[in-house]
């Protein structure tokens, strides 16, 4: 379908690729990964001809039709949301419009040959209109809307109205109705909740006919929707026949074996050149010399790939709290609306977070999970009823907000320095590390960072505090997925008291022992991991 060969690339003095390539064929869900950087957006923009290869070539099977879905929506303006939807359909509404035409002259007298030529093409337009579902576009549009959590109530809202997260949801929705053989997703599931990534996930495995190649930085939803890898790195891209899991696994196979055969071939050149040297001053083994000489010359070295960071990291045991971290008595929230009116998020809300206890928060988009951690936090006042601390409880709160409170002039190493001021560099140094900065990185200035590495800032610093509570509202959101496995893996060695707002259902697997569920304004509490809360609201 499409195909990239011998592909090369590059970007200033920056070389992506060199004789790489790729296919893309009909049917396959595939996963684009690799480090940041590496490429992966690139290849993108080649295959939709936003940029051209420095050498290769790009072929696409003809009248294959590509949506590509990236972070960067652009401006949406004048339209409702369907509306909005529709539009990104605009070619197959154009071919219903073409098509209505042609019925219309077939009304009107005309020669043989004539018509028999609009005939074919009649059948042509009408064959691909019924293959781009032409004749339920606005029910597909629709459908799709719902699915990624704007509901019936809110087609009809200008675009305008919605903030710059539902109008990636709008945007994605219009890429998904259009129905396209080849579907490029760049990051889909940032911005989504839980019930819409499933929806999502289910619409990609049932309903989708076409071909997928998608980034995403939730693992479990790379494992439910792809069976198929290509890896951008090192200048190259390999693909892996499997899901993510497979695809870990088998890279370390993969490496294994390359550095068992680099080690072969150095023992065997190590002993070539050890001939070389204490024969080639002889006349006797000049010969043979000569031989071992062009040998070497032609022989492929074997290279290896740079090591992936990994980090280890303990982090030191936080001061204990009483027993009882927080107690939530009849809580309940009411907020002001712009236009004077008051809406209820919550109310009657109770319950107890015991130290050491690691909770997820859930329920859907508007519940009021936020609410109810910035009232934990100490951030906004209840309306009614009471959120009490218990002894000696230190709380550390991350949201989204918290990157906007970082100093821009500040470099990563001093932020994290101010944090732990009693630290000596080599341990400011080595948290930095832990976080995925290492060498020049930590003297970036945060002015000059991205969301992902900001967030990784704000989380270092929460971590080098002698805090007992963490309180954390999406801390995954624009963390790719070494940097939730570094993350994960700092909060599972964390020995206070942790409650979080997540949409990876893997980190909440992993981590979590005990669920807070938010459902129409009341909270249920589940004493079971993620995998117990997710089977006790299977009917739902």
């Amino acid at each position: 379908m499409i195909h990239l060969t011998n592909i090369a690339k590059q970007h200033g003095s920056r070389t992506l690729f060199r004789d790489a390539s790729l296919q893309i064929l009909p049917n396959t869900r595939t996963g684009l990964v690799g480090p940041n950087g590496a490429g992966k957006t690139t290849v993108f923009r080649l295959i939709t001809a936003q940029e051209a290869p420095d050498k290769g070539d790009i072929s696409c099977a003809k009248r294959t039709v590509i949506g590509y879905f990236s972070q960067d929506v652009g401006e949406m303006s004048g339209r409702s949301a369907l509306a909005e939807v529709m539009a990104a359909a605009g070619a197959i509404t154009a071919l219903g419009e073409q098509i209505r035409e042609m019925e219309q002259a077939m009304a009107t007298p005309m020669a043989d040959d004539e018509l028999a030529a609009l005939l074919e093409r009649y059948g042509a337009a009408s064959e691909e209109f019924e293959h781009r579902g032409g004749y339920d576009l606005e029910n597909r549009a629709q459908a799709v809307l719902t699915g990624l959590g704007i509901g019936s109530d809110r087609y009809l809202y200008p675009v305008e109205s919605f903030s710059g997260g539902w109008k990636m949801r709008i945007a994605l929705a219009g890429i998904l109705t259009v129905n396209p053989d080849v579907l490029l997703l760049d990051e889909p599931t940032n911005h989504l909740d839980v019930e819409s990534i499933i929806w999502l996930e289910q619409w990609l495995v049932s309903e989708f006919q076409g071909a997928l190649l998608m980034t995403c930085h939730d693992r479990e939803f790379m494992n439910r929707v792809v069976s198929r890898i290509i890896e951008v790195a090192n200048q190259t891209v390999t693909t892996y026949s499997g899901n993510y899991d497979f695809y870990l696994r088998e890279r370390e196979i993969r490496r294994e074996q390359l550095l068992a055969s680099f080690r072969r071939q150095q023992e065997m050149l190590a002993k070539e050149e050890d001939f070389i040297a204490r024969f080639g001053a002889r006349v006797s083994h000049a010969a043979q010399v000569q031989s071992r000489i062009k040998k070497l010359e032609k022989i492929e070295r074997i290279q290896l790939p740079p090591e992936q960071r990994t980090i280890s990291l303990e982090f030191p045991e936080p001061p204990r709290s009483g027993d009882d971290v927080a107690r939530l008595d009849n809580l309940a929230k009411v907020w002001l609306q712009p236009d004077g009116t008051t809406r209820q998020v919550f109310s009657g809300i109770s319950g107890m977070v015991r130290r050491q206890e690691k909770i997820a928060l859930t329920g859907r988009n508007g519940a009021g999970k936020s609410t109810l951690l910035k009232v934990l936090a100490g951030q906004v006042e209840p309306t009614t009823g009471s959120a009490v601390l218990g002894a000696n409880v230190l709380t550390g709160y991350f949201s989204q907000h918290s990157m906007e409170l970082l100093d821009g002039d500040q470099t990563v190493v001093n932020t994290v320095q101010e944090a732990m001021p009693q630290a000596n560099v080599g341990a400011v140094r080595n948290l930095c590390a832990a976080f995925l900065f290492q060498n020049d990185d930590v003297d970036k200035k945060i002015m000059h960072l991205s969301g992902g590495e900001k967030s990784r800032v704000i989380l270092a610093t929460l971590l080098a505090r002698p805090l007992n509570f963490l309180i954390l509202d999406e801390p995954t959101n624009h963390l790719d997925i070494l940097s939730r496995e570094v993350l994960l893996t700092a909060l599972q060695q964390f020995a206070g008291t942790l409650i979080m707002v997540s949409h990876d259902r893997h980190f909440l697997r992993s981590l979590v022992n005990r669920v807070f569920e938010i459902d129409h304004g009341q909270m249920q509490i589940f004493e079971g991991d993620y995998d117990y809360y997710l089977e006790q609201t299977a009917g739902d």
